[in-house]
């Protein structure tokens, strides 16, 4: 063999190799899908260059002790679910006394549970006791639906699933980046409480997942199809159908910013606005299955100032019609446009109220009518401003948000 050939052979090789340990390093790394699809591609396109960066950008999942330890698996033992739970000064709280339905999906008397928390010693103490409240229903919940379910904890966050152990931890430290992402994204607006750990159930059906988010749907009516629910009541948390890590995180980053928004009991619009616009800026917005002017002349032909009262009094988020698409998508559209400048955005929603669609704080931290610039954006002719005793009901805190 010619000595050159034998030189670019080997040079391949170890160009070949190295290539293989920089994708195996990427994709063993807890980052984003999207991301890690985009830097598999640089490792190929730019040879060398790209296995630096992923030498120096993505770190391999950790295997601590502390890590394993913090999510047990499928080959360890699993805690039992409690019947009492005993903290430090604190009176004894009988869990199976405060269970609600126990033999199908329980759930805990949350305000109870409040009410026992807040007779602990400092803010600290309450944190930690309506933690251990959380953990223990979690575990009865665990217990109630199956032996294949196994709770994971992590720093912030509890996963409920049927998943893998090495799954669960990507999904866990997929659940950190995007807490962190969420607060830098939405910076001055949203809240992850310190202490407070997210909680995610990963239901392995589309049955199970309708049986447990129904118990928070209206009795009666006609109600949407979701992919996933951040849940308000009692225990804040969020629930997916199981499916692969890349399909749930839109949902999770979706999830996680309305409960990072959760303290600001924001209207509907604005709240699903944002969960949105987050979502499309961490997870990626995906391809639209329609072009900006056909959804343009959609919104036109759909919206009068009747509906737009659905609108801002969160109707019709809730519409099973194309009312419910379009409602996500005009909330979308709003938001990007309104948050151009931040400093004032971010006065704006942290004033916004459901009583009156937020007009009141677009005028004073905007200096906008905010019927008049929503209605600019679709070329409305009639007037859109939000009219509260016109609504049918008053809007009051949903008990969960849909993702779609």
């Amino acid at each position: 063999m010619p000595p050159a050939l034998a030189i670019f052979l080997a040079l391949l090789a170890a160009l070949v190799l190295l290539n293989i340990w920089a994708t195996r390093r990427v994709l063993r790394s807890d980052e984003f899908g999207n991301r890690k699809a985009l830097m598999v591609m640089g490792i190929w396109i730019l040879p060398f260059l790209g296995a630096f960066m992923a030498r120096y950008q993505f770190a391999p999942p950790a295997d601590s002790p502390s890590t394993a330890a913090s999510l047990p698996g499928h080959g360890g033992e699993q805690p039992p679910a409690p019947e009492v739970l005993r903290i430090p000064g604190l009176a004894p709280f009988d869990l199976l006394d405060h269970l609600i339905a126990p033999a199908d999906l329980p759930a805990l008397d949350w305000q109870a549970l409040d009410l026992w928390a807040q007779q602990a010693g400092s803010p600290e103490a309450t944190t930690h006791a309506i933690d251990q409240g959380r953990r223990a229903w979690l575990l009865h919940l665990r217990d109630a639906i199956g032996p294949h379910m196994h709770l994971h904890e992590s720093q912030d966050v509890y996963i409920l699933s049927a998943l893998e152990a090495p799954v669960a931890q990507a999904m866990a430290g997929y659940v950190t980046k995007t807490r962190q992402r969420v607060a830098r994204v939405l910076d001055g607006v949203a809240r992850f409480n310190p202490g407070e750990k997210s909680v995610l159930l990963v239901l392995e059906s589309q049955e199970l997942y309708y049986h447990y988010v129904g118990q928070f749907y209206p009795d009666g009516g006609e109600f949407a199809f979701s992919g996933g629910m951040f849940i308000h009541n009692g225990c804040p948390h969020f629930v997916v159908v199981q499916a692969d890590l890349s399909s749930i995180e839109p949902v999770i980053a979706h999830e996680l910013t309305h409960s990072a928004l959760a303290w600001l009991r924001l209207p509907t619009w604005l709240d699903e606005g944002l969960a949105v616009n987050t979502e499309h800026r961490i997870a990626g917005a995906g391809r639209p299955a329609q072009s900006p002017q056909a959804m343009h002349q959609r919104h036109q032909a759909f919206w009068n100032a009747e509906r737009m009262q659905e609108f801002w009094s969160g109707d019709s988020f809730h519409r099973t019609d194309e009312g419910n698409a379009l409602s996500y998508d005009l909330a979308r559209i709003a938001v990007a446009q309104l948050a151009r400048d931040w400093p004032a955005f971010s006065r704006f929603a942290t004033s916004a109220s459901r009583r009156d669609a937020g007009a009141e704080a677009a005028t004073s931290a905007l200096g906008i009518d905010l019927g008049g610039y929503v209605g600019a954006l679709v070329q409305a002719t009639e007037d859109w401003s939000p009219r509260p005793h016109t609504w049918s009901t008053q809007p009051a805190q949903q008990a969960a948000h849909l993702h779609f």
